[in-house]
């Protein structure tokens, strides 16, 4: 079982978005995917209510106890994808204990960069502790193509030493408007670009862990 947490404790960074369509990207290619939502505010779960026949099973566990509950209920998954909590620290702690995988999507604005070092600290303390076996990136989320600022962010971000991924996630109208659906690109427009994104964000992630 490979887990996923997708964190980053400054709001409005997408995270909810890229864990939703991450984990249902994983499912469409043939994996056995379990959604944790782990924000209080339970937007992810809230997602997932609004499609009767929702395909990507979500469970809330927004306490600090991540880690020992998915031992109890994610047997069996080949993937678990955490959509974190904001600002708190005792959560962030939490998922970061209980993933293979720390994905941390940034906005390309120096306020969001900046807002990310607390975490990038958090996240090199857990590698050092596993020696290494727990594997962190960035990936540029909300991104508005043919900006100075977008081309910029991947090199403001390897100055905290983590990879930043190739694959990138756009600043999309089609987002929301699949969300408030409680559904995701992929299924709306699986040929369309932003399928595309998310498919290669899915598989540069796969091929991370592998």
């Amino acid at each position: 079982m490979q887990v996923i947490a997708v964190l980053n404790q400054k709001g409005g960074a997408g995270k909810t978005t890229i864990a939703t369509h991450l984990a249902r990207a994983l499912q469409l290619g043939g994996a056995n995917v379990l959604l944790v939502d782990s924000d209080p505010q339970g937007s992810a779960r809230d997602w997932a209510a609004v499609r009767e026949d929702q395909p990507v099973p979500v469970v809330g566990i927004d306490r600090p106890t991540i880690e020992r509950d998915l031992k109890n209920i994610a047997g069996g998954k080949d993937f678990v994808v955490i959509d974190g909590a904001p600002q708190a620290a005792d959560l962030a702690v939490s998922a970061i204990k209980a993933a293979n995988f720390i994905l941390i999507p940034v906005q390309p604005s120096p306020y969001d960069i900046w807002a990310t070092a607390d975490l990038v600290e958090l996240v090199k303390q857990r590698i050092e502790v596993t020696d290494g076996k727990l594997k962190a990136a960035f990936v540029v989320s909300r991104a508005i193509k043919n900006t100075k600022i977008g081309a910029e962010i991947a090199d403001a971000l390897n100055g905290y030493g983590l990879p930043v991924l190739e694959s990138r996630i756009s600043q999309r109208v089609s987002y929301p408007t699949t969300a408030a659906g409680g559904t995701t690109v992929t299924d709306a427009e699986p040929d369309g670009e932003a399928a595309r994104e998310i498919m290669a964000l899915a598989n540069e992630i796969k091929q991370l862990l592998i």
